[in-house]
């Protein structure tokens, strides 16, 4: 069994990886999207998203992060796809599954799920210019508005040479509401011969057992759960028990110290109550926590409550 870290935009960066890694459990994680539009980026744009690049894209440690790119011309794609693995991806992944309204506006994400001949397109084009012994890679929802295409969606992927798909197990209308249908990845893992990877609304040990059986796939992939219990990818290998909130509370104050003093150090005060908003899913001390830190808006102040909060929890 494999578990991957998913691709949150604004969300999951490099410093999220770093930390969520280092709680451990994860196989591999894919980045942000780099945005593909009609020219080929810079080498300083894929570093800004994947600094594990100079790492030889690894976090510290040690799990491979690989490149995810986002557009719709196939040229433009597959070029910046050679630019990636060559500062050293571990193979290329393909976003076409990004619910966003102002990525689904400029053709790009789950709007192209309406347009088979052109995922396919895309995929041969990446797959022809990446080396063969790396992986090129697509994460797909399964659908637009509704499910029609999903099969002939993963059989063109598939026959234009991608290594593995991950399905989001929702259509981009159905948004991250639940439920998710695992039942529809068994059927598209009937109709396509590549290794298939579950996504969607894998909260706990039990969600993740329930969707390996109901989507027949041995591999998952996680976001918003591993956000809302960091140690979920080990809960769910090994049914280790949920982090507790003590050792919870030093994880925020160890993040804190990788935001303030990495290059996002002025987004820190949004970055950790967005985070909070996550953990009250799981842990009711949380939603304390966000209250005392809501109206906050300066790095120290935020620490100190953390603080406090650490020390009152042992």
């Amino acid at each position: 069994m494999r578990v991957l870290l998913a691709p949150m935009e604004g969300v999951v960066d490099y410093l999220m990886r770093d930390m969520l890694t280092r709680v451990g459990g994860f196989d591999l994680c894919v980045t942000e999207f780099v945005r593909i539009v009609d020219q080929k980026l810079p080498h300083k744009t894929f570093y800004r998203l994947c600094p594990e690049l100079h790492e030889g894209g690894k976090t510290p440690s040690g799990v491979p992060v690989r490149v995810q790119l986002l557009g719709q011309h196939p040229q433009w794609l597959a070029e910046n796809a050679l630019t990636a693995v060559e500062l050293g991806s571990p193979g290329v992944d393909l976003n076409f599954g990004c619910p966003a309204k102002t990525v689904n506006k400029s053709k790009g994400g789950a709007v192209l799920l309406q347009y088979t001949e052109l995922l396919h397109d895309i995929v041969k084009a990446v797959r022809e210019a990446v080396p063969a012994h790396l992986p090129v890679t697509a994460k797909i929802r399964l659908g637009f508005e509704d499910k029609s295409l999903a099969i002939d969606n993963a059989m063109a992927i598939d026959e234009a040479g991608a290594s593995e798909l991950v399905v989001h197990a929702r259509t981009k209308t159905e948004g991250y509401r639940p439920p998710a249908y695992w039942d529809w990845i068994k059927k598209i893992r009937a109709h396509t011969r590549l290794p298939v990877i579950a996504n969607g609304e894998i909260w706990s040990y039990e969600d993740a057992k329930r969707c390996q059986e109901m989507s027949g796939c041995n591999d998952v992939m996680i976001g918003r759960g591993a956000l809302a219990m960091p140690n979920l990818a080990r809960h769910i290998r090994d049914n280790e028990p949920p982090m507790s909130w003590p050792e919870l509370a030093q994880l925020l104050i160890d993040y804190s110290g990788y935001e303030i003093y990495g290059d996002k150090g002025r987004y820190y005060p949004n970055r950790l109550k967005q985070w909070c908003g996550y953990l009250k899913r799981q842990y009711p001390q949380a939603e304390v926590l966000f209250d005392n830190i809501r109206r906050l808006q300066k790095a120290d102040e935020i620490v100190a409550v953390l603080q406090q909060s650490a020390a009152a929890a042992k």
